[in-house]
């Protein structure tokens, strides 16, 4: 195939995750409420300390972020084993790489995006400086693709067990714990008046391995749930 058409598969299935998802908001709006009732509880717990606020805030914006994501993996091919789309997708001239590729993508926009643009909001409730806050959206623009990669690889290989949401998120967890924890080092270095650009290159060498890497494995899984 052109590469041409493989753009326009890859764009289509955006487009149409990105459909699917407006006709079933609650799925979306489920991650993102999560997201926001889980940071707003610690300041709420916690009381107007803000030298406390600020110690912990990096790391419970992290770690809603991560078990937002968790929470959205269960929609990433179930529904599309339930109705045969996984099926025809495997059977398309189109590589099913390119396609899985869309998916993943179209996933970051529904769960990880929102996460990253609302992150900066909910973090004055932590009263942390502006510049904290633009390192905290750094290292979630950078953080949350990898979170959405790495959880494919935990969906896809759980797809059709029963239990299967729980299975990943205990596959995955361990694989995130380096996500969270130069997402939050980068945002505590720069409260901290040191430079956050260790841990965000970090975070993107993270990425980049994550982005060769699982594609093909989330692929290779899915064709072995399909047989």
């Amino acid at each position: 195939m052109t590469e041409i058409s493989l753009w326009r598969a890859l764009g289509g299935v955006v487009r149409r995750d990105l459909r699917l998802s407006m006709r079933r908001k609650s799925d979306l709006l489920t991650t993102l409420f999560f997201f926001i009732i889980v940071v707003s509880l610690f300041p709420l717990g916690i009381g107007p300390d803000f030298g406390i606020l600020r110690k912990i805030g990096p790391g419970v914006l992290w770690v809603a972020a991560l078990l937002a994501a968790m929470l959205s993996l269960g929609r990433l091919f179930e529904q599309d084993l339930a109705d045969g789309t996984l099926e025809q997708m495997a059977l398309s001239p189109v590589p099913l790489g390119v396609l899985v590729v869309g998916k993943l993508l179209s996933h970051w926009l529904l769960a990880g995006l929102p996460i990253t643009l609302l992150a900066p909001l909910l973090a004055l409730q932590f009263d942390l400086p502006l510049p904290s806050i633009a390192t905290l959206a750094a290292a979630l623009a950078l953080g949350t693709p990898v979170l959405s990669l790495v959880g494919a690889i935990g969906a896809s290989l759980t797809l059709g067990l029963r239990s299967g949401g729980a299975l990943a998120s205990l596959l995955v967890l361990p694989l995130y714990v380096p996500v969270l924890i130069f997402g939050a080092g980068a945002v505590e270095a720069q409260a901290a008046g040191l430079s956050a650009a260790a841990h965000l290159s970090l975070l993107a060498a993270v990425l980049m391995v994550a982005a060769f890497f699982a594609p093909w494995a989330t692929t290779a899984a899915l064709r072995i749930a399909l047989e």
